[in-house]
């Protein structure tokens, strides 16, 4: 969506700085291959438009969780000749031959993807590329240690039979956005492990990747064969213990507004919004933002969640309801169809998807994800 009328609510995304944040990135890893992850829609930026923008910037690889996700984007042609598309989440009964079909590197953590991933090869007459997922520690997919060897023995039957090629070996950090972690150089000594059992077996992977966002910036001995930047590759820092955007060269690519839908002069001791958790202390002016919790504002951050209206912040007076919140403008009198910047970039004074992250107790990630498709997307930078 590309036009420029005023809207409601609207999520501009920059994709400039999407394609600058790539760059970036790739600086902090010049050695290796660049996956741009875009699952969930691109972490709510819009699934297509940023992985087309990521590989303009030179990204090799896309990723992708659901099956569903890498064949919207390869039916859009992406991937076919520019980049590579690994998809990891799978389910039993999932469309596997349609990934296989659609040359799509799909990941397998146990026996039981071993054998459909075969099984749709075998139908679909052709060679599946695979990637085999070791859990070095994080304790959700990939293969166990002890079960390691078991899964490496049936993609090399496989591979001999023609019916796949393993072309990568991964894992996932449980604790790289905690700089010093223990568990960072031990999970990092167990891939080296499992992934030296599975080559001496006489497994050839085109990549080994363990890096996310917060390694590809903070750990370089993980990088490997390929980084996976998720988060960071739209503009946010993984954490803000390890250092805010602008340390990494990052610029955050959405920025979240509405325009105000009513203004209007109240009385002091007036209750704001369901269950009247704020009363005004005095004579004031309210605004009414016309987007809630059904547009994907965090409801958790009622009576905290910063917004800037007309150059000055403020704060959420009361509950955040489905499609509307009230702020307090402490007697300002903007006018209806004025912007309220919920957040952005922050280099304007606006708040940013972090600060909303404190103030509703959860992490900038889920901000940005979910912001719901009701919003539109209008994008700049294309």
């Amino acid at each position: 969506m590309t036009e420029t009328a005023p809207l409601r609510a609207r999520a501009e995304i920059d994709l400039a700085a999407l394609r600058a944040n790539v760059r970036s990135l790739r600086a902090h890893a010049p050695g290796a291959a660049f996956m741009a992850v875009v699952k969930a829609d691109g972490y709510g930026h819009g699934m297509l438009p940023c992985a087309r923008a990521a590989l303009a910037a030179g990204a090799e690889w896309i990723g992708t969780a659901t099956p569903e996700e890498a064949l919207a984007l390869r039916a859009a042609g992406i991937g076919r000749d520019d980049a590579r598309i690994l998809c990891w989440l799978w389910t039993p009964g999932g469309p596997w031959r349609e990934a296989v079909e659609a040359g799509i590197d799909v990941s397998v953590s146990g026996m039981w993807a071993m054998d459909e991933v075969v099984a749709a090869a075998r139908t679909a007459s052709r060679t599946a590329l695979v990637q085999l997922k070791a859990d070095t520690g994080l304790g959700r997919a990939g293969s166990q240690p002890a079960d390691w060897p078991e899964l490496v023995a049936a993609a090399r039957r496989a591979e001999a039979e023609g019916l796949i090629r393993v072309t990568g070996l991964w894992s996932h950090f449980a604790c790289a956005d905690e700089p010093g972690h223990p568990s960072i150089a031990a999970q990092l000594a167990l891939f080296r492990e499992m992934t030296a059992y599975a080559e001496a077996q006489g497994l050839r992977p085109e990549v080994r990747h363990l890096a996310n966002s917060p390694a590809t910036l903070t750990v370089p001995d993980s990088h490997l064969d390929l980084v996976r930047p998720g988060i960071s590759l739209y503009g946010i820092s993984p954490s803000p213990e390890i250092g805010v955007p602008a340390d990494f060269g990052l610029r955050p690519v959405m920025r979240l507004t509405a325009a105000l839908a009513l203004v209007k002069q109240v009385p002091g001791g007036h209750g704001v919004s369901y269950g009247h958790h704020y009363v005004t202390p005095g004579e004031t002016t309210l605004g009414l933002v016309p987007v809630g919790y059904g547009d994907g504002v965090p409801r958790h951050a009622s009576g905290t969640g910063p917004v800037l209206v007309g150059g000055k912040l403020r704060t959420v007076a009361g509950r955040v309801a489905m499609d509307q919140f009230v702020v307090d403008l402490g007697g300002d009198t903007p006018r209806a169809g004025d912007e309220v910047v919920l957040f952005g970039p922050g280099d304007r004074g606006e708040p940013t998807a972090e600060d909303w992250a404190q103030a509703a107790g959860t992490i900038a990630y889920e901000i940005v994800t979910r912001i719901s498709p009701r919003v539109p997307r209008v994008y700049s930078g294309v």
